[in-house]
């Protein structure tokens, strides 16, 4: 991908995050995720030069590799994917800005517990379920404020920093807007407990997140498309 193309991209989602956060304030900041999962480091280094500063990765080798790969400059790192037992010390090592991938109790107390051996703490969303879906991790909406709280209580090393939810998978607008509201509902909840992002929207949907309340997106084959 060339400059050009990286900035045009990057315009393109700009132009539409703005046009769907002003329909809800000016004062409704709207952060972009670039996920490069599919992407190379050159990619995110073009990307980064358009003005595009936060990546995501939903693989803890990937991440470690592209974090290497471009040491150099002053990138915020996302992880965005399920994160397996065995790979949470690797991915402690490499203190990403946020882990958005959070989808159980059990994982959490795992995580800090090794959060407390290294004598470290990281940022995390806690993910939802809320389009029910099968294929999809995360805690069930409904017991989604209680995990939130103990988490708070049960593990002091994980700085949880608000909610992250996939859309529904269907064609159904109306069904993906419910699945968003119940996420937004969800983060209304937990904002007296801290939480700053209700991060939601990837490429297909991210303007129909926003219209719901989301003040993060994840985009990766509409910022990385040739």
């Amino acid at each position: 991908m060339n400059k050009q193309t990286a900035t045009k991209n990057l315009d393109e989602i700009i132009t539409k995050v703005e046009g769907a956060r002003l329909r809800i304030s000016e004062h409704h900041i709207v952060k972009i995720i670039g996920i490069s999962k599919y992407s190379t480091a050159a990619d995110v280094k073009t990307l980064y030069e358009a003005g595009q500063r936060a990546f995501g990765e939903n693989k803890v080798q990937d991440l470690k590799q592209k974090m290497e790969e471009l040491d150099e400059l002053p990138l915020e790192w996302h992880f965005v994917g399920s994160l397996q037992k065995n790979k949470i010390n690797n991915l402690i090592d490499l203190n990403p800005t946020l882990i958005q991938s959070l989808d159980s109790l059990d994982l959490a107390l795992e995580l800090n517990k090794k959060l407390e051996a290294k004598n470290k703490k990281l940022s995390a969303l806690l993910q939802i379920n809320s389009a029910y879906e099968d294929t999809k991790s995360g805690v069930m909406p409904e017991v989604a404020l209680e995990v939130y709280k103990q988490i708070i209580k049960l593990c002091p090393n994980i700085i949880l920093k608000g909610v992250m939810s996939i859309g529904a998978h269907v064609e159904d607008e109306k069904i993906i807007k419910e699945s968003f509201k119940t996420t937004k509902k969800i983060f209304d909840e937990v904002v007296p407990f801290g939480a700053k992002y209700c991060s939601m929207g990837m490429s297909s949907d991210f303007e129909l997140a926003i219209a719901s309340g989301s003040n993060m997106i994840r985009v990766g084959s509409t910022l990385f498309k040739d």
